[in-house]
């Protein structure tokens, strides 16, 4: 978390609030009816265009994970505090019922609303359809789920990132071999596998990938992450391109403890989401896909003051957030190679594939394109 965000302790979690650089706690925050200030039951938050001088976030876990959540609560405070409005972050709010936070954030009057999981995809639009409140859900798959003035679908398509993620571990292994390690069947990890495979086929085609998965949802299991990429390694690979929420610091500490494969004198780790950099303490962090949310939540408030919010579903790609993140262990002429394929992604001269399940993924692996 950035220095300086002060915390408050309201119900099952934490709120944070911030306006520009300067932090604010709010006391007192209780749900609110509509006549002490809230919008009206069924108004259309965005549908004439209003100032949006306040947004709020609500996240399942909390908002230190170095991953989905944290990136979450960094992108909409800093696209907040573009336009000098406060951000209330609700972090920790689980996977349950989450219509009493709902109900207590939109007390606090924000003109916008970011219900950040896709779990929250029923409850949040019936919300917003009694509360008025603009508010982007994640991952509702389909333009139905867009609602004019108050409810906008987000998707991800990171695998774009993914493939230069890719020509990375190409140039980087010793053993021409490299894994990709799943904690679950997870339609942005399958997505984001193929572009990988991709990426580094285009480098080497006969490079050998690896694919193993922890379990079905095993996306906490730090053991489990450990125990699965311990065996990738065993198997030859000196590249981890990692993809597990929590379950990823098992991975990483496989990475730092396992003996390297026949061939290398060292194992690396390619992440996503997330930066943990920091927290790289053996020098094998080598990059990650990060996911930037800024210009995607600039984009949401900015609708919501035109007054065309809920038209069109907002897509997190190469061109708006998603990047590749440049580590002190990359040399120059191996980045300017990704920054020509970025460019070429962009503008269309290079294809990158789609797999939208793991049995693609496999299949893809098994073809040898």
């Amino acid at each position: 978390m950035r220095d300086g965000w002060r915390f408050k302790a309201r119900g099952p979690a934490l709120t944070l609030v911030l306006a520009v650089a300067t932090a604010i706690v709010l006391g007192g925050c209780t749900a609110r009816s509509p006549e002490a200030g809230s919008p009206s039951p069924g108004s259309s938050a965005g549908a004439g265009g209003v100032k949006v001088s306040k947004i709020a976030v609500i996240t399942p876990e909390k908002a230190n994970d170095f991953g989905w959540n944290q990136q979450g609560v960094e992108g909409a405070a800093a696209a907040a505090a573009s336009v000098g409005a406060a951000c209330i972050v609700q972090d920790g709010a689980g996977y349950g019922d989450i219509t009493p936070i709902l109900n207590q954030l939109a007390g606090d009057n924000p003109q916008l609303m970011l219900a950040w999981a896709s779990g929250y995809n029923t409850v949040a639009p019936q919300v917003a359809q009694q509360t008025g409140i603009a508010t982007v859900v994640i991952g509702a798959g389909s333009d139905a789920a867009n609602t004019p003035g108050l409810v906008n679908d987000l998707e991800t398509d990171a695998q774009g990132g993914a493939y230069l993620a890719g020509i990375l571990a190409a140039r980087t292994t010793m053993t021409g071999t490299v894994a990709i390690v799943v904690s679950a069947e997870d339609e942005n990890w399958t997505k984001m596998s193929g572009g990988f495979i991709g990426g580094a086929r285009s480098v080497t085609p006969g490079i050998r990938i690896l694919y193993v998965q922890i379990g079905q949802a095993g996306y906490a299991d730090a053991a489990g992450g450990k125990r699965v990429t311990a065996s990738a390694i065993a198997g030859g690979a000196d590249v981890i391109f990692g993809m597990g929420d929590g379950s990823s610091f098992g991975m990483m500490q496989a990475v730092e403890t396992e003996p390297p494969p026949a061939g290398a004198d060292k194992v690396w780790f390619i992440d996503v989401i997330g930066d943990k950099s920091s927290l790289d303490k053996k020098g094998i962090y080598l990059s990650s896909v990060v996911w930037d949310f800024t210009a995607i939540d600039e984009k949401a408030i900015s609708e919501v003051e035109a007054g065309t919010f809920g038209r069109a579903t907002y897509r997190l790609d190469l061109d708006n957030g998603i990047k590749l993140l440049r580590s002190r262990f990359i040399p120059a002429e191996v980045w300017d190679e990704i920054e020509t394929a970025r460019q070429g992604i962009l503008d269309g001269s290079i294809e990158v594939p789609l797999t939208t399940t793991g049995k693609e993924v496999k299949a893809y692996l098994g073809s040898g394109k």
